[in-house]
């Protein structure tokens, strides 16, 4: 088979630092908890804010972005790359620039505060209202790599 079946994917997963300052936050909590009620009250008032703490976290930290079969998806959004136009890496100041000043209310954006870098994706598809995407990435180079050689190799017939 001449084409990978998977060009780029990334897990935008929640950074350990988070799962360390959310475990501390639920420390704090059971030691507030546990001198003012009986025991097995704070546990499971400390159970449930830890198993709360570890399903936002997933549930959070469960987008993808994924080039694969002619096509772009980040999150629930997907794309065929014949319709996506130039794509731009961005630092960590022009990530900032395109989510705040620069930015355009029609974009679909997949950021995370903790991803400091990202990919700009114009869209040329002339029946979409979104003039790019804006996603974050660990690696925005390589995810528009990935793009611009799934564009060379064109659509995939199946």
């Amino acid at each position: 088979m001449d084409t990978p079946a998977v060009q780029y994917d990334e897990r935008l997963s929640v950074p350990l630092r988070w799962w360390v300052q959310g475990t501390m936050l639920v420390a704090t909590l059971w030691l507030a908890v546990v001198v003012a009620t009986p025991a097995v009250v704070a546990w499971t008032v400390t159970a449930l804010a830890l198993a709360l703490l570890f399903g936002g976290f997933l549930a959070y930290g469960s987008a993808r972005v994924t080039v694969a079969a002619g096509e772009l998806r980040a999150g629930r959004a997907h794309i065929p790359v014949h319709h996506v136009g130039a794509v731009t890496p961005l630092d960590a100041d022009g990530m900032r620039r395109q989510a705040g000043v620069d930015a355009d209310a029609r974009a679909y954006l997949l950021i995370r505060p903790y991803l400091s870098r990202g990919v700009r994706i114009d869209i040329t598809d002339p029946a979409d209202p979104t003039p790019y995407w804006l996603v974050g990435s660990r690696h925005p180079d390589r995810l528009a790599a990935a793009l611009d050689s799934a564009r060379r190799r064109g659509p995939i017939s199946g």
